[in-house]
């Protein structure tokens, strides 16, 4: 009996202590193997870590330490949601010589939905947001955004990572690379996918040539966030403890005659923080802490909100935990060949509370101050008909709006044409997008750098300005 009770006071101990100091067994046991408690990196690169989410400083005062990215997968349309054009209106109807996606390109076609203006900024919003109409005077709209591919998934790999084709380390990467995470205990960068599935699968967050430890998590918005994360039932807490010693121990001779290399230390950390996560991350889809009007403030208590109320209320819970950047993928598609009536209303119905919800509540947390909070799409969608009433793709002009630390609110910058179809003012690249992002947390994005195969290599490649006027 009393040798059970010992080897409980040792496990509670021993959890007490993964939970407080956030570095387990297997990374301490290499402290004496490495030069320091850092790993140096080369010129403009920052140093490593023992740990590689160990907070690093920014290269200046950041407005803002985590991100929430509310990706609408498949391209909504802007003159159909936040930038209407009358010319759309008066030209119904009117053909027009335009290359578009899949051929065969009908008239011009004017909005199904209404507009109204709201807030004292006085924004052009459609009938189908009017919870999120509520917060536009926090909104800094981009409506001159253009990128390289008409096609989704080339489309998503150039939104997520700055390049058009695969390979390459995505934002949310880059940024817990710079920075690490406050959570020791989480995954610095978390994905919320499309129940779908999203196009293009894991390459959109992935850690490319980045080291390993710094690719996006995907988590589920039920039962346990990740799956295989529970332990047996026939496997002890003590046992598991002693595999994992043991992998440790066999890890770090083989670290001795491969110092410091990336990949190995990324192995070691994911065996350590698989087994912290058993105690932080299973309360993660458990909300029964939460009001029920916290649960109705999200949409939960609607059928048609309810899987992205639940992704939008994990997101606001894994930064309250200290997780560096949260990725929300709205489920289904936005891209609307035909009907876009129909599928423009039903994700906006899908959206709106959820994301009504997330806003209203970052801000009576007091977490909005802290956070960037980012909505858009991998492109736009055409001024011409296509199918039955639908909207071929559109990489020409689109348009995507920030709110949250460090950014102005009420302002829009940037137009596209009288009918919607090509950035023609102010145009914004996709690294002009991410120049913007890293600045807000305080990064220089010439200066966060990884040297791969002979150079240097950034998330905005070699372009890339900040939108000064969307920032306070």
């Amino acid at each position: 009996m009393s040798h059970h009770c010992g080897r409980y006071e040792s496990l509670t101990n021993r959890r007490e202590f993964l939970k407080k100091a956030g570095a387990g067994f297997g990374l301490l046991g290499l402290a004496d193997l490495l030069q320091g408690d850092t790993l140096s990196g080369s010129d403009g690169e920052p140093a490593r870590g023992l740990d590689p989410m160990t907070l690093r400083q920014p290269h200046y005062p950041a407005k803002a330490k985590s991100i929430i990215w509310l990706f609408m997968e498949g391209a909504p349309s802007s003159v159909d949601l936040f930038d209407p054009k009358p010319e759309l209106t008066k030209r119904d109807g009117q053909r027009i010589t335009i290359d578009v996606f899949n051929g065969n390109p009908g008239p011009l076609m004017k909005s199904p939905f209404s507009f109204k203006q709201y807030g004292q900024s006085g924004a052009w919003v459609c009938e189908k947001y009017p919870n999120v109409a509520r917060h536009v005077d926090d909104f800094a709209f981009i409506k001159s955004l253009y990128s390289e591919s008409n096609d989704h998934v080339p489309a998503l790999y150039q939104i997520n990572t700055g390049i058009p084709r695969p390979g390459f380390p995505s934002a949310g990467a880059w940024i817990t690379y710079g920075l690490g995470s406050e959570s020791q205990n989480l995954p610095g960068y978390v994905v919320l996918g499309n129940n779908q599935g999203v196009k293009g699968g894991p390459l959109n967050w992935s850690a490319g040539f980045l080291p390993t430890s710094y690719q996006g998590t995907l988590f589920r918005s039920s039962g346990a966030p990740i799956l295989n994360l529970t332990r047996p039932e026939h496997v002890t807490r003590d046992d598991q403890r002693a595999q994992l010693d043991f992998l440790k121990k066999v890890n770090t001779e083989h670290l001795k005659e491969h110092e410091g290399e990336p990949d190995l230390l990324a192995r070691i950390q994911s065996f350590e923080l698989a087994y912290r996560m058993q105690m932080e991350a299973s309360d993660l889809t458990d909300f029964s802490t939460e009001s029920r009007e916290t649960l109705a403030l999200y949409g939960l208590d609607q059928e048609v909100s309810k899987n992205i109320g639940t992704k939008c209320l994990m997101a606001r819970r894994l930064i309250e935990r200290g997780v560096r950047f949260v990725q929300v993928y709205s489920d289904g598609e936005w891209d609307a060949h035909s009907d876009l009536k129909g599928n423009h209303s039903h994700h906006c119905a899908s959206t709106d509370m959820p994301i009504h919800g997330l806003l209203t509540d970052l801000k009576r947390r007091g977490l909005m101050d802290s956070t960037l909070v980012i909505w858009g799409g991998e492109f736009g969608r055409m001024p011409v008909s296509q199918g039955n009433g639908g909207r071929d793709h559109n990489p020409n002009g689109f348009m995507a709006w920030m709110t949250g630390a460090g950014v102005k609110g009420g302002v829009s910058y940037g137009e596209t044409d009288e009918i919607g179809y090509k950035a023609v003012t102010d145009r914004v690249s996709v690294h002009d997008l991410h120049a913007t992002m890293l600045h807000l947390l305080g990064m220089n994005h010439e200066k966060l750098t990884y040297f791969h195969n002979g150079r240097r290599y950034r998330l905005t490649d070699v372009a890339g300005e900040v939108i000064e006027k969307l920032l306070v």
